[in-house]
């Protein structure tokens, strides 16, 4: 990239959550951050095109739980692209993207069901090399455009967690919130300069400032606030808003709601395996409201009961004020 490029590029970031409403595993929030010159800024904030929209865009519309290889090959791509050591299993992927290390994720798991969530046995990636080879050929491109992807993070926030957090009166959507702010207020102190922060919109907030957490109390003027967006000027951070269906609308944004998908089935899917060493014919829950996912709460209670797990360590309880 040129001097002259430099100069007239910004840091901009997208973040989206997977998992906020489900019965089981964890709230996962993403963070894609990019170096964008004034020539790809209007790409950036609009849907992909061409080929590229069969492998960026809603999650939810291009991928499904048990198949989500399209958000693990834009993490390993991510990674390959930003010049870290390529990880050789998932664990070691969730561990680069990890805003927190491992001991303080496994901080409030009771020491003999630690395996639930944080087992990696058998696991492996899931996406074909030529995929991931095809990603990191469609970040060249975008590279090539003035969108220069420079690295992804994310926030896990496990049933524990979400349950404390509705104990001290917190809802999931503030909890979604703060881990979005965690993730803007890092991406600002890695970059050492002001950033642009898109989210995706949190349940049915227009007035953010008084449900912020991190950011609590600092100063910030409003740009904006409504139904469709909400943006945000804060000293010291640059801007942040908060965008309805932002994930089908900004490329950062996309890939963000792409890797937490994968980083969520992968972390539910530990826990499906967990209890399957006591009953192999569970079935393969989602964890969302759902019947295959009743079943699985049902089918696992004396054997969870047998075993002292903490029903907090399990199943999210729900805000009596939501």
């Amino acid at each position: 990239m040129t001097d002259s490029c430099k100069a007239e590029s910004s840091i901009l970031l997208g973040i989206d959550e997977n998992g906020l409403g489900p019965r089981l595993g964890p709230l996962v929030v993403t963070s894609v951050v990019a170096r964008v010159t004034d020539g790809g800024h209007k790409r950036v904030v609009s849907r992909p095109r061409g080929a590229l929209r069969s492998r960026l865009g809603d999650s939810k519309r291009l991928v499904a739980y048990g198949d989500s290889s399209l958000g693990e090959a834009w993490a390993r791509a991510i990674v390959r692209r930003s010049g870290q050591t390529e990880p050789s299993a998932p664990e070691e992927l969730v561990r680069i993207l990890s805003l927190d290390g491992a001991e303080a994720l496994r901080a409030p798991c009771p020491g003999d069901h630690a395996g639930q969530c944080w087992s990696a046995d058998r696991e492996s990636f899931a996406a074909d090399p030529e995929l991931v080879l095809q990603v990191g050929r469609d970040l060249a491109r975008l590279d090539g455009g003035g969108i220069r992807v420079l690295h992804a993070a994310c926030v896990v926030t496990c049933a524990r967690r979400l349950n404390e957090g509705i104990a001290r009166g917190l809802t999931r959507f503030h909890l979604d919130l703060h881990a979005m702010e965690r993730l803007a207020l890092e991406a600002r102190a890695r970059a050492g300069v002001d950033v642009a922060a898109t989210c995706g919109k949190v349940g049915g907030f227009a007035r953010y400032p008084p449900a912020f957490g991190p950011m609590s109390g600092r100063l910030h003027a409003v740009a904006e606030e409504g139904r469709a967006r909400s943006e945000y000027v804060v000293p010291g951070l640059g801007s942040i808003a908060f965008v309805r269906d932002a994930d089908d609308k900004h490329l950062l944004v996309s890939m963000a709601s792409l890797i937490g998908k994968w980083v969520r089935d992968l972390l539910m899917a530990r826990i499906v395996r967990y209890h399957r060493a006591d009953d192999p014919d569970l079935p393969n829950a989602s964890g969302y409201h759902d019947p295959v996912t009743t079943r699985f709460v049902e089918a696992t209670r004396l054997t969870r009961q047998k075993s002292a797990l903490p029903d907090e360590c399990f199943e999210r309880r729900s805000f009596e004020g939501s």
